[in-house]
């Protein structure tokens, strides 16, 4: 997971990668921009297991915007469209994958339901920088990892000023 946020490794099927912030010179003073990952030590306190639903409800939330949401994913008439997408991505991981969040709500519960919380109600432990780089401030995070036997994804969400 840690050379995922490095983008160190490549798909291992062979996929491009889509990677924004690239060329960003930010990548200069925060080689891992936008994360700045913790040490692996620090990963069992800051990380909490998901159960698959739970890990699709992370992933469906995503899509909501950090400030100012006009309509979150709870309250949209095409929610059920926004789960199966989330669910079809998770797919790509199979019936054994395994999910882990930076969300304090799974730290007591796999199973929280972040579609009634929305991204504004869920806190977490930040994965992110916290350099000032070119105008962007960042605030919030939310993460979602699904591993299985052959690989990791990584997904995030930031919020930013």
């Amino acid at each position: 997971m840690l050379a995922v946020l490095h983008r160190s490794v490549p798909d291992p099927r062979g996929w491009i990668r889509i990677d924004g912030d690239r060329t960003n010179p930010a990548r200069h003073t925060a080689p891992a921009y936008p994360f700045d990952p913790p040490d692996s030590s620090e990963l069992p306190r800051r990380l909490y297991p998901l159960e698959a639903e739970a890990a699709v409800a992370a992933l469906a939330v995503m899509a909501e915007e950090w400030q100012s949401e006009p309509s979150p994913v709870r309250s949209r008439p095409d929610l059920n469209t926004v789960l199966a997408d989330a669910r079809t991505l998770l797919d790509r991981y199979g019936p054994t994958a395994r999910y882990w969040t930076n969300a304090t709500a799974a730290a007591s519960d796999p199973a929280p339901d972040f579609v009634a919380a929305g991204l504004q109600g869920t806190g977490s432990h930040g994965f992110l920088t916290s350099e000032y780089l070119n105008g962007l401030d960042l605030l919030d995070d939310l993460g979602l990892i699904a591993v299985n036997d052959d690989e990791v994804g990584v997904f995030w969400s930031f919020g930013a000023y």
